[in-house]
């Protein structure tokens, strides 16, 4: 179980009197295996889940998972924290579908073989194997998010924070994603505007000019935000 804890965390971009607060005073903890995060755009929401695993260090207050704190043991965090972006093709690296898979584990001490091995697994997991030496970024939009995801698997982090995943997909693809998502056995932390994908979740975070205004079961928070949407 991974634990997550947000002690009064506030974010700021750029200085003086241009500056932005982004979050303001949001603290919680977070234990649960699947969280969801939603707001309108602007909200805050992906500067929160950017947080979880060092992307942005707080201004104020702090950030800790599994007692390692983001802005002191970074590298650390990154090593039990994946992070998938909205748009794939932000983290395709190399230029075939095996080497990308592979590249996380370049400096993992594994043998050729054993590395070969892992990534045949993972492509055998995701449906790829056929697309094995295609060149990554020809795959379709659903197939560049599962590479994606593959890679990030294959470092064996225990969260898999998600900005938004499903976004540039159409709705076949981005359903796919959500049925995948729902196998992991990892943690899962997902930010995203397609509500139906937290319908099995256990804990939904609302946040609104950047502070968390509502946590509760999907039913819950899914109902406090369509209301404010409205409002």
């Amino acid at each position: 179980m991974v634990r997550i804890e947000v002690d009064h965390v506030g974010h700021r971009y750029g200085q003086g009197p241009l500056a932005r607060q982004v979050l303001d005073d949001v603290s919680t903890e977070l234990t649960e295996s699947r969280i969801g995060v939603i707001g309108h755009n602007g909200s805050g929401k992906s500067t929160f889940v950017r947080m979880l695993n060092a992307l942005l260090i707080p201004s104020q207050g702090a950030v800790r998972v599994n007692g390692l704190d983001t802005a002191s043991a970074a590298a650390k965090v990154r090593k039990l924290a994946g992070f998938l972006f909205t748009d794939p093709d932000t983290q395709i690296i190399m230029p075939t579908v095996a080497e990308d898979v592979a590249f996380g584990l370049r400096k993992s001490g594994l043998s050729k073989q054993e590395i070969a091995a892992r990534v045949d697994e993972m492509l055998d997991r995701f449906g790829l194997a056929g697309h094995r030496d295609h060149p990554a970024h020809l795959l379709s939009g659903g197939q560049k998010q599962l590479l994606a995801l593959a890679s990030v698997l294959i470092t064996s982090p225990q969260l898999i924070i998600m900005d938004e995943p499903t976004t540039l997909l159409d709705l076949r693809n981005a359903r796919m994603i959500g049925r995948v998502i729902s196998e992991l056995s990892q943690t899962v932390v997902l930010a995203t505007h397609h509500l139906y994908l937290l319908d099995d979740f256990d804990r939904v975070l609302v946040f609104d000019s950047g502070r968390l205004v509502a946590d509760a079961p999907p039913p819950e928070a899914l109902a406090y935000y369509r209301e404010l949407m409205e409002a």
